[in-house]
This record gives structure tokens, sequence and C-alpha cells, in this order.
């Protein structure tokens, strides 16, 4: 798996570039190709991003390949008598044992042991990005999650020669059954309250309930779902939020108000902030 860059002009914020990562894991036997984009290149991203894979692939690899990226490789040291030691992320290493699969660094400097990933990119870039407009994040990742299977994946590799989706099948029998349960280690933060009681994260906006007394909380962040915590105490449980500049305020959160005034957020919906438009919280990002 790796990470490519992406600079995008959405058409819900023209003018202004967005940076925009492009995760992708490709089978090495039959390049079967999966592939979503996120807006941060975070240990988070790194975590949801292998578990939707895995879904959408139906099971695990026994071995994942990555490049010298710090969500991975924490450090990655050749001893004198021409031994490796290698580090890896703690998050990542549970994620693995949860999994049952084995990670595997790549050499620095050798980008040829990765070309399998590498060149999709480029393949990515020519034949699905350059031409194509996109309101947002979502409907990026929308339009990416129709393209591999009627595309990308139905082609005839130049390499191996096989049509993809043929040697997939034959390859998907290999795979590791997906565990029984939800991967629920969580990565654990602070955060500062607003003066509109919502705390940021990756780009979007989570509120908490009106009343709460510290301005500093703890979140826990979980491949699903967060969880903000007061004193020790959990006080809101928010699906992601796909996207950047959205708000999510939960039901209850916010007191009723006065007759004759409104509020600018409605309940249970994400907001661009300065905008009228409002999405639902769980909007969807696309599948692998």
């Amino acid at each position: 798996m790796d990470f490519a860059e992406f600079k995008v002009d959405f058409e819900a914020d023209p003018g202004w570039i967005r940076k925009i990562w492009l995760f992708s894991m490709v089978l090495s036997q039959s390049r079967y190709l999966g592939a979503r984009y996120v807006s941060h290149q975070d240990l988070i991203a790194v975590l949801r991003s292998h578990v939707q894979a895995f879904t959408a692939l139906g099971g695990v690899p026994r071995e994942i390949l990555y490049d010298q990226m710090r969500t991975a490789v924490l450090r990655d040291v050749r001893e004198e008598a021409g031994t490796r030691h290698i580090v890896y992320n703690a998050s990542l290493v549970a994620l693995a044992q949860h999994y049952n699969f084995s990670p595997r660094a790549s050499a620095a400097y050798r980008a040829k042991t990765k070309g399998k990933v590498e060149r999709p990119f480029r393949y990515i870039r020519q034949d699905f990005f350059l031409g194509r407009r996109f309101r947002d994040l979502a409907d990026m990742n929308a339009q990416l999650a129709e393209w591999p299977a009627s595309v990308a994946n139905r082609r005839r590799h130049g390499t191996t020669g096989r049509l993809i989706d043929q040697a997939f099948a034959a390859e998907r029998a290999a795979l590791q059954p997906l565990p029984a349960g939800a991967h629920r280690a969580a990565l654990k933060l602070e955060r500062r309250l607003s003066r509109d009681g919502v705390i940021s994260i990756a780009g979007n906006y989570y509120s908490v309930p009106d009343g709460t007394r510290n301005r500093a909380v703890d979140v826990h962040a979980l491949i699903d779902e967060i969880h903000i915590y007061e004193d020790g105490k959990l006080i809101a449980v928010h699906p992601w939020i796909e996207g950047y500049r959205q708000r999510c305020v939960a039901d209850g959160h916010r007191r009723a108000v006065p007759p004759g005034r409104t509020r600018a957020l409605e309940q249970c919906c994400c907001l661009d902030p300065g905008s009228t438009r409002t999405q639902g919280a769980h909007s969807a990002a696309g599948d692998l």
C-alpha cells in the first residue's frame, strides 16, 4: 500500500486548490486495485483505509508492503552484521495483530521494490483523475468507487497479461477471512473547545453538549467513531465525517432556543461553514 498526492479544485470551493491524498492497495498476484481519497495522510486515515480495503476485498492479505512513511515505519536500521532492525508504529502493529497480517517495510531508496503499487498511481491520475470535475471529497470518492469495477479491474494487465478481475477471482481464495469483531483500538488525543462548542479533528468539527465545563476534552479516535470524554466521562459519540470543514452537531447537544429565534446549525447535521447546505453525518466517501 502507498499514498500519492493530488491537487484538486473542488466545485464546492472554486479557486481554492486542495491537497488530497490517494490511498491505494494493490494485490501482488492479480494486481487487483483498491483506492480511496482522504483529506489527510495521518495515522487514523491509514488505519481506517486499511479496514475499508479489507472489507471491500472480502479478506486480508498475509503480508503488506510499506514504504518508509512515519505512520508505518518508525525506525529502520541496518546493523553492521547486515541484519535489519525495523520498528513499526504500535497502532499499525495492533491493527496487524487483529487482522492477522504481517507488515513488511520496503528498503529505503528501492522504488523498484514497490513498483506494483506506484505504477497504478500514474494510471489513476491519467485514466481517472484528469478531465473530471468533483464537487467535493465525497463526490470524488463516489466517482472513484465506480471506476475500478468498470475500468481498472476489468482490463488486461500489461505485465501479467491476465484479466485482472479473473485473476482476482482465483487469488481471493488465498486471502485470510475477516475477523469476527471490529478493531476497537483508539488513538487518544486532546482537543480544546471552540467558543461555539465544537472540537476540530482532521479538518472537521464535532459538537459537545451545551454545559460542558472544561475547555480541554479527551478524544478517542476509533476506526468507525469518535468518542469525546470530559473528566473521564463519555459525553459525545460521532461518526466520522468524510470531507473537510464540515460540522456535525449531535441531537441533544444544543439547548432549545427561545421562540422567534433559530439556530444557524440544525441538529444531527454536517454543515459547511458559511453556507446553508447541509449534509448527513454519515456522508459516504465511497467504498474501495
